[in-house]
């Protein structure tokens, strides 16, 4: 089994201790965590692990040819190939392993009875074997099954890889470090650029992977449902907790009071010390007390209590909304067209030509209410980021109509608006400049909480990276009075501690929020309807996103055998085949008896039928994608065989059994190649 053993590994920067006696064992099957407050030193730790970072005490073993394949948070940026060349690099392993058994059957043809003829025969079997396994042979297939599960589409594939944005680059890097199929994976914030659905690929991906993986993550869920083991790194120690993410926060509870307790009895005491030694120091009379206290209190820093960042809890409320209508905001046949540049990596109009045009939102009919939560999902460039610039007024390019209802004021955060700060004044001089008097107080907590802490509260705007610049820009927009938060992505660049912060206030927040987030536990925690985008369509759900997911899943079993009580349930509970509240309850007094709300129904069952028919198509289509993969998949094995039996003495030193099975591989390779353009065409057609 292939592992890589860390005993007693220590590091340290200047004076910081980083890593302090950690030891690990990571084998085929581990599927664990690595969780630590910002800065403790996680990624550090992924380094040493993949040999990339030298500690200063302590062993690493790695078995023989075990691979471990990394994947940092940022800075990867690929150049001068096609997205699917870049992604055939990633079997270069399976590459010199062909090549090493090429070499094997010449020097075996050479001399198929030398000493050595043997030890090249069970060699060349275990290469067979290997690249049979890993799906070396179906590569192609592969590649492609995994770019599209991370979101790319199937016209990407031959697009310049320096086409795509960064966070296409990290997912190209992803998907590389994948399909390598490495013994041990380490990936760290694997998730930070993958919406819902590639996120939900990768659970399935790694919830099959035979190797074993260590995870950063801050997204909750997405550790529930792969890990069984988590590692927390604090103050340079490494503890194994086994449970998956939440069964970990428990139980670390539970050790945190303990803690926290030790830790306020100790600081009474530092206190009481500090102020005997401040009084009496400089007293003659008491010079020696104050001596002797001063060496307890030097023994109890030396031994000082720690307690992580997440348990130093923040809460803050916002200031109070602003009082508005019940009606916050209505729109009316909202559309959406962009026009494609050439290398384009928008994802709106990536794959787009020169003046080609792509519709994003058509005919979009939303009411939003005061108090609501509205999640607005869809697969990347389904339009959500559109629909919000448009609702919080910086797209004005769009047809239809949208109007805030009565003393609404809207707060708007994207991560391009954040890009825009800049300025010498320091953080917290630009907050004490715009916060409310009562908050100004709180400000130093409220920048801890959002992972600005100690000195950092003094950078200037202008230093700030891309992160820190998106984070201080989303505190700028909770301590302002607003009642209608549009809110894109918030939670990226925040830790878990400061996800839960910034949930806690939205959920006590008296406005309304519209929000956009790859985070499934954020969404599940506050959403309370779910707009879901497709392309050119929309549909609302009134609802938690657990219910949504239900819904979904029973749509799923249902294979479309519901033609009549779709269009009853979507005049009755609003969710019709475009989704429009609108046409039904939540429109100014449409109802289904009204010249307006029989259009609506009248128009859902023609759009019902044609989802119907294109339901059957589909199937029809995945059937024979899965019969053309199973067919792939035979004949990669019947070729295997036959290149295992050239390798057989008796074959290879017979010429004519030789030359015959040589013409089988080569007539298996042409179908295999004839069968696969089919599957891609099938796979094209499917999108």
């Amino acid at each position: 089994m292939a592992f890589v053993q860390f005993s007693k590994v220590s590091l340290a920067f200047g004076d910081r201790d980083i890593l302090k006696n950690v030891s690990v064992n990571l084998s085929a099957g581990t599927k664990a965590a690595l969780t630590g407050a910002n800065g403790s030193g996680k990624s550090t730790l992924m380094k040493v692990m993949a040999g990339l970072m030298e500690c200063d005490s302590g062993d690493r073993a790695v078995q023989k040819d075990c691979r471990i394949g990394y994947l940092p948070q940022s800075g990867i940026v690929h150049h001068g190939c096609t997205l699917l060349e870049e992604a055939d690099r990633a079997f270069s392993y399976g590459y010199s392993l062909h090549n090493e058994m090429e070499d094997i059957g010449a020097k075996l043809a050479e001399d198929p009875n030398s000493p050595g003829a043997m030890a090249l025969l069970d060699r060349q079997h275990e290469i067979i074997t290997w690249l049979e396994d890993s799906g070396w042979n179906r590569r192609d297939v592969l590649a492609r099954q995994t770019l599209e599960g991370l979101g790319f589409k199937p016209e990407d594939m031959n697009r310049s890889v320096e086409e795509f944005s960064g966070g296409w680059q990290m997912r190209i890097a992803l998907a590389k470090v994948l399909l390598e199929k490495p013994d041990i994976l380490l990936l760290d914030e694997p998730t930070n650029y993958l919406d819902i659905e590639a996120r939900d690929w990768l659970e399935k991906f790694l919830h099959d992977y035979t190797g074993g993986f260590l995870l950063v993550s801050h997204d909750r869920y997405f550790l529930d449902v792969t890990i069984n083991e988590v590692y927390e790194l604090f103050n340079g120690d490494l503890k194994r907790y086994p449970g998956n993410y939440t069964h970990y926060e428990k139980v670390r509870a539970v050790e945190l009071q303990t803690l926290m307790a030790r830790y306020e009895q100790q600081q009474e005491e530092i206190h009481k010390l500090e102020d005997f030694i401040r009084r009496f120091g400089y007293k003659a009379t008491k010079a020696a007390q104050a001596q002797e206290r001063q060496k307890m209190l030097d023994k109890i820093l030396a031994e000082k209590v720690e307690i992580p960042e997440t348990l130093k809890k923040i809460h803050f409320s916002f200031p109070p909304a602003p009082h508005s209508g019940r009606l916050v905001l209505t729109a009316e046949h909202i559309g959406k067209t962009y026009r494609a540049e050439a290398g384009s990596s928008n994802p709106a109009v990536a794959g787009g030509s020169q003046g080609a045009e792509h519709e994003v939102l058509r005919d979009l009919n939303l009411v939003v209410e005061n108090g609501d939560r509205l999640v607005v999902v869809g697969r990347n460039g389904a339009g959500k980021t559109t629909l919000l610039r448009i609702l919080a007024g910086q797209d004005t390019d769009f047809t239809g109509s949208f109007r805030l209802g009565a003393g609404v004021s809207v707060g708007y955060f994207s991560q391009d608006n954040a890009e825009t700060m800049n300025g010498s004044q320091s953080m917290l001089e630009m907050l004490e400049s715009e916060a409310p008097l009562e908050l100004i107080p709180k400000l130093r907590d409220m920048l801890g909480a959002f992972l600005f802490r100690g000195d950092d509260v003094y950078k200037s705007i202008d230093v700030l990276s891309g992160g820190e610049k998106s984070r201080l820009a989303l505190l700028r927009l909770l301590l302002r009075p607003v009642n209608l938060l549009i809110l894109d992505e918030p939670t990226n660049h925040l830790d878990m501690h400061s996800k839960d912060v910034l949930l806690s206030a939205l959920r006590d927040f008296g406005g309304t929020v519209i929000f956009v987030s790859h985070d499934r536990g954020f969404i599940e925690s506050l959403a309370t309807r779910v707009l879901e985008l497709t392309p050119c369509h929309s549909r609302e759900f009134p609802g938690t996103y657990g219910y949504y997911m239900e819904q979904l899943e029973k749509e799923a079993l249902r294979q479309g055998d519901e033609s009549g009580a779709a269009g009853s349930r979507g005049g009755a509970s609003g969710i019709g085949a475009n989704g429009a509240k609108s046409a039904g309850a939540k429109t100014a007094g449409a109802t289904a008896n009204s010249p307006v709300g029989a259009a609506a129904v009248s128009d859902g069952a023609a759009s019902w039928e044609e989802q119907k028919r294109l339901k059957g198509e589909r199937r029809k289509l995945e059937k024979e994608e899965e019969r053309l993969m199973n067919e792939i998949s035979a004949l990669e094995e019947k070729k295997s065989q036959l290149e295992y039996q050239l390798s057989l003495p008796a074959v290879y030193s017979d010429g004519a059994k030789s030359r015959k099975i040589q013409q089988e591989i080569e007539e298996t390779a042409a179908a295999i190649e004839k069968t696969t353009a089919q599957w891609e065409e099938v796979s094209a057609q499917l999108g």
